[in-house]
């Protein structure tokens, strides 16, 4: 019993934490593309996402759709 009801606060706030930095993430990626990479702080998030896509190579923009589809499910919630 005392595992259920930790696990279940751990999903909570992990919850809490996922819907905290999605947006973070996002606007760091937008004002990545809008500034430049010489931004601070959000020109390191827009190049590791950067760099993780060309990593990625040809299958990139299926990862990026990917993306779009697991962000979408979260919004749900």
């Amino acid at each position: 019993m005392n595992l259920k009801v930790t696990l279940t606060s751990l999903t909570a706030f992990l919850n809490k934490v996922t819907k905290l930095l999605i947006p973070l993430v996002l606007a760091s990626l937008l004002l990545g593309i809008i500034f430049g990479t010489s931004t601070p702080f959000v020109g390191d998030v827009y190049k590791n996402v950067a760099d993780i896509l060309n990593m990625l190579g040809e299958d990139a923009l299926l990862a990026l759709i990917s993306v779009v589809i697991i962000l979408a499910y979260l919004k749900k919630d």
